[in-house]
């Protein structure tokens, strides 16, 4: 019982699981000489790579100059409006996780202190560690702009370090993405997960009676993932 209860803490903390996207950060100690509070003290470059930390991952941008950045952001207000000045405000946690939920996002054009949102921004902290050589600048710039409008969303298929991989270095990958991937594998591979699911659809069958829908979720799920495992 106490190592079920282990189990369950373990895996309600999988919502923190994003916060593991940010150590692709963790050793940016030494590399942090071009970064200020809201915004970098060093001269940005048009087609820079900037990165700022949100609350559970981290967000992308491309420099454009003239204190103007091009990032992916979920947003369900173009869904809902035509109203091109109220699109243009700051999105909103709200807008943005609406958004998230139907899929629809956008590439637009904000100030850089937009972007930041009071956050500290590293330059081109990608360049370390991606599997490509970065693209020209100029040439950057320019494949951010061609992408600026309505845009597919996907949390773990194209989101805003997918938008700015694929304009700097010619391929889109998100390192967030992979390190998803990773935590949601362990769970599955535990073979935990078999007795932690069947005793919620246990749950469910004594709450809500034998119907197809408790009683086959609580056979093919833990079964499904006794074979994953």
């Amino acid at each position: 019982m106490l190592q079920l209860l282990t189990f369950v803490v373990e895996k309600l903390s999988l919502f923190s699981i994003f916060k593991l996207f940010q150590s692709s950060c963790a050793d940016a100690g030494e590399d942090r000489e071009r970064h200020a509070q809201r915004g970098p003290a060093a001269p940005l470059r048009r087609g820079d790579l900037l990165e700022v930390p949100r609350t559970v991952f981290i967000h992308y941008g491309i420099y454009l100059g003239d204190d103007k950045v091009a990032h992916l952001i979920p947003d369900i207000l173009p869904v809902l409006s035509n109203d091109e000045q109220l699109i243009g405000s700051v999105v909103t946690n709200k807008r943005l996780i609406l958004g998230c939920i139907y899929r629809s996002a956008t590439v637009r054009v904000d100030t850089l202190e937009d972007f930041a949102y009071g956050s500290n921004v590293l330059i081109n902290h990608m360049d370390k560690t991606a599997r490509d050589a970065a693209r020209p600048n100029e040439d950057v710039a320019q494949r951010a702009e061609r992408l600026i409008g309505a845009v597919p969303y996907s949390l773990l298929w194209y989101n805003c370090e997918h938008f700015v991989t694929d304009c700097r270095y010619g391929s889109a990958t998100s390192r967030q993405t992979e390190k998803f991937c990773e935590g949601l594998k362990s769970v599955i591979r535990d073979q935990r997960s078999v007795i932690f699911t069947g005793l919620l659809g246990m749950i469910s069958i004594v709450c809500f009676g034998m119907a197809p829908s408790t009683t086959l979720p609580t056979v093919l799920i833990p079964f499904t993932l006794w074979m994953a495992g």
